[in-house]
């Protein structure tokens, strides 16, 4: 199948509009309840351009998430403010330099930065003690809502703006972070539509790379090649395909390692004839984000043992899809996954006795080491307290660190036929992961790729994967 050339759509700045509505809308709310005054200025600070260590090269830079969220600003060094009693938005923008134009391009006017964003007013960072002053309409020193709070993957606070004059204002850090956080869980149809497209072309992507793969095992070097940092395939003639759109690069290369394919481990292995390959990766559009995995077998077919996993993993994916909806406890989905993967692995003879006291004893765990899935959006681990959009993706991994105390444990060793096991012993293992997101009666899964055992090896012989494009209809309205 040939990559997407068409140009990508334009996103309507008008997403982010909804957004601050939104926002404005949950924490007048919030403040009427609370029997607090609707005053005051949401100021939050965006991204800073980084050079790498003390040189002169930038790193290539990216928005803080928040603040892409509220305003979609592109560029490095803007501070955003919105009047909760007006609705007001206002961007301040770096005073740059003549210099920046002779080094790196044109110096938007301010008349730019309002219309491409479409705020209400646009002044210069230099400017915001003045122009908050002048534009709030109580007497007293005017109040800022500042971000700050607990991101409970890294264990790492958001930064609370910091800018000269700060001291001339009113602050507040314990109210904004958990408001915004719960707009950010509840996706516009248009946010919807631009993480759609994300998972469109990621989809694509990993077909790209079966196809390329499959064809690859047929010539002189027979393998695939996965390499750290971005992914790879490359054949015999030095032919290939990078996915270049890939902003997470967790890659499994034939092991049983989660995330692998980084700084202290980079992909240096050799995929061979007869080795699983676990990519887990996904484009990122318009800050929006997709995150797929794929296990296949390198070779382009499923041996029984492969087969056997594989189908594990995909009966508890396909089982945990099909019974979401609002109102299911997440936690009794990680149960289902888990319970799924133990029944086919009995089946397969890996494992004998009651599932159920499997169930007990945490078997499961042993095998998948990891959560069910992770909220997705502007980040790949995206902020919220419940489902909207959500990854679904069970694993199944041999790893020894895990299985050699399951198997010397009395509690769960009874389980383990360890002669069946022992065949599995480097194997590595299988994660299938697709996006979703949640209706008022179930849920529709976004992912795009070749599921089923058959289709995977069609495709990796050459068959066309009917992936349909979808047609792009931006609204900036709630769902």
């Amino acid at each position: 199948m040939a990559a997407a050339s068409s140009p990508p759509p334009e996103v309507p700045m008008e997403l982010h509009v909804a957004n601050r509505v939104k926002l404005v809308e949950s924490l007048r709310q919030h403040l009427s309840l609370s029997s607090r005054p609707l005053h005051g200025f949401v100021f939050l600070q965006g991204g800073e351009e980084k050079n790498r260590y003390c040189t002169d090269h930038v790193e290539l830079f990216r928005q803080e998430s928040y603040f892409a969220f509220l305003f979609g600003v592109r560029e490095p060094g803007f501070y955003g403010a919105i009047d909760i009693a007006t609705g007001n938005s206002i961007l301040f923008a770096p005073r740059l330099s003549e210099e920046y134009a002779v080094w790196l391009g044109e110096i938007k006017p301010l008349t730019y930065f309002k219309d491409r964003y479409m705020v209400s007013m646009a002044f210069y960072t230099d400017e915001i003690v003045k122009v908050l002053h002048e534009q709030c309409q109580q007497s007293e020193q005017p109040l800022l809502f500042l971000l700050h709070g607990l991101n409970t993957d890294s264990n790492l606070f958001s930064k609370p703006a910091e800018f000269e004059g700060i001291e001339k204002f009113e602050k507040d850090l314990g109210t904004l972070h958990p408001i915004l956080t719960e707009c950010r869980v509840l996706k516009t149809d248009t946010e919807l539509a631009v993480i759609q497209f994300a998972n469109d072309i990621s989809s694509e992507a990993h077909v790209e790379i079966w196809t390329a793969a499959g064809s690859v095992v047929g010539g002189l070097h027979r393998r695939v090649e996965v390499s750290g940092g971005r992914d790879v395939v490359s054949g015999s003639g030095g032919g290939g395909y990078e996915e270049s759109k890939s902003r997470y690069e967790g890659v499994s290369a034939g092991n049983s390692v989660l995330h692998y394919g980084h700084a202290a481990a980079p992909n240096e292995r050799t995929l061979q004839d007869g080795d699983m390959a676990l990519l887990d990766m996904g484009a990122e559009f318009n800050f929006y984000g997709s995150d797929i995995t794929c296990s296949f077998p390198v070779n382009g077919k499923f041996t029984s043992e492969q087969r056997l996993i594989y189908n594990a993993v995909l009966n508890a994916h396909n089982a945990v899809i099909s019974s979401m909806k609002p109102g299911v406890s997440w936690v009794d989905m990680h149960i289902l996954a888990e319970k799924t993967v133990l029944e086919a692995l009995k089946q397969g003879g890996l494992l004998v006795g009651d599932v159920d006291n499997m169930m007990i004893e945490r078997l499961g765990a042993v095998f998948m080491p990891h959560g069910l899935g992770h909220f997705l959006g502007i980040d790949t681990h995206d902020p919220g307290g419940y489902l909207k959009v959500i990854t679904v993706e069970p694993g199944c991994y041999f790893i020894d660190v895990l299985l050699v105390p399951a198997m010397e444990s009395s509690r769960t060793s009874k389980f383990l036929k360890s002669e069946e096991i022992s065949k599995f012993r480097g194997f590595g293992g299988v994660r299938i992961e697709s996006d979703v997101y949640v209706t008022s009666n179930g849920c529709v899964n976004m992912t795009k790729c070749p599921r089923e055992v058959h289709d995977i090896e069609a495709v990796m012989a050459g068959a066309p994967w009917p992936i349909k494009k979808t047609s792009i209809h931006f609204e900036a309205r709630e769902s």
